[in-house]
């Protein structure tokens, strides 16, 4: 990338009106994508280390102790997988605006159904039926709550949750409904992005002093600097960089750390899972730094073929880790008497396998047909063959043009 690009006035609007040089760019962006999918099974293993090894709850009784005495060493390091979440959402804001770049409204609205529901409606299925089958781990929840599960909407409507990491698919969609609304709509172009930026930022802000949970649930102020610094990143990424993007991303990161630093570490709190703050700080300064690479094109030499299999295997391995690993740690640590390293390492490879098997046979095939089929032409509500009868034409010359 160039060390410095044009000014906002001069920025190509559309890919149509791009630099020539971006044909060559693009040969390197593939690679660059490829780290991309690296780092999201990154940050799902963080997930997954957190929720099998860095908290207490429900995984206590799969372990039938405190992972912090299970694993002394591993769990002082596993508390912190949590931020895996907030290093999604940085990734996420990078990829939705290069994958919604050119496409229109109904294009975003199908890529993001087929990508986001037939892993997800498997998962509800497979944890559901664990929970059934062993409901001393995980409570199975009412038919009406699992039927509103199946919309991906449980959270505002209320219901009890079949997955626990859905709360985050949440996050995601009302960023992808905001984005779609004030940027897709209108075309994908480096000023609108901008400004929906700093709009965004500044709504985040301000939104934290009006104590009202309706803004709270819109503009989601403890997540919005991740997916605005994503944003920004991307940017970066296509143009090259200048003070404007590189601005916004230290902003948006200032803001990422102070709120996750508000959210994850209370003062004073000690026991099994205590966070420090620069720790926290550190974390969420990587995230941003390794997207910030690839933006950079620094990782382009990271062209290995196993990346592809790893960023498929991310989503579904995130949806089903949680709790059907608890129900594995039951059944392999307490019930098997197998030791609990080897059952860690166990029940992540069994996770990780099931995540195939759901990429492979669930997501392949209906990925692409439950888009094709959103996509279908429907018949016209009028068909422009109508006519009026002779008799029924207004009079008067062209009044009755359409």
């Amino acid at each position: 990338m160039a060390a410095s690009s044009p000014t906002l006035a001069t920025r190509p609007l559309t890919p149509a009106s791009a630099p020539a040089s971006a044909p060559a760019d693009a040969a390197g962006r593939g690679n660059r994508l490829l780290a991309l999918d690296g780092l999201r099974l990154v940050a799902a293993l963080m997930v997954c280390l957190y929720h099998y090894a860095g908290r207490g709850g429900a995984v206590s009784g799969s372990w039938h102790q405190s992972p912090a005495h299970v694993f002394p060493t591993l769990s002082r390091a596993a508390t912190y997988g949590c931020l895996g979440v907030q290093f999604f959402f940085v990734i996420s804001g990078f990829v939705i605006c290069m994958s919604s770049w050119g496409r229109t409204l109904g294009d975003f609205f199908r890529s993001r159904v087929a990508r986001l529901y037939p892993a997800y409606w498997v998962a509800l299925v497979l944890v559901t039926a664990a929970a059934v089958a062993l409901p001393v781990v995980v409570h199975p929840v009412r038919p009406d709550e699992f039927l509103v599960n199946l919309t991906m909407l449980q959270q505002p409507m209320g219901a009890d949750r079949v997955l626990g990491v859905c709360w985050t698919l949440w996050v995601e969609v009302r960023f992808y409904a905001l984005f779609a609304l004030f940027v897709v709509v209108r075309g994908v172009t480096y000023r609108r992005v901008v400004l929906f930026a700093g709009v965004w930022t500044l709504a985040a802000v301000v939104c934290r002093t009006s104590g009202n949970a309706l803004t709270d649930q819109l503009v989601m102020p403890d997540y919005a600097p991740f997916f605005i610094g994503g944003l920004a990143l991307y940017l970066i990424h296509r143009f090259g960089s200048d003070l404007l993007l590189w601005g916004i991303v230290a902003v948006s990161w200032l803001l990422g750390q102070s709120n996750a630093t508000r959210g994850l570490w209370h003062a004073g709190a000690r026991g099994d899972f205590h966070r420090d703050p620069w720790v926290i700080t550190a974390v969420v300064t990587l995230a941003f730094a390794a997207v910030a690479a690839v933006a950079l094109g620094w990782t382009r030499r990271a062209t290995w073929s196993w990346l592809v299999t790893a960023g498929a295997l991310t989503y579904p391995f995130y949806l089903v880790h949680e709790h059907l690993g608890w129900f594995v740690i039951r059944v392999l640590h307490r019930g098997l008497g197998l030791p609990p390293w080897p059952t860690l390492a166990a029940t992540v490879l069994g996770m990780l396998l099931l995540a195939w098997l759901i990429h492979r046979f669930v997501e392949k095939p209906l990925g692409p047909r439950l888009r094709k089929a959103l996509k279908r032409p429907r018949p016209s509500v009028i068909s422009a063959e109508f006519t009026l009868p002779k008799d029924a034409e207004p009079a008067g010359r062209g009044a009755g043009r359409a």
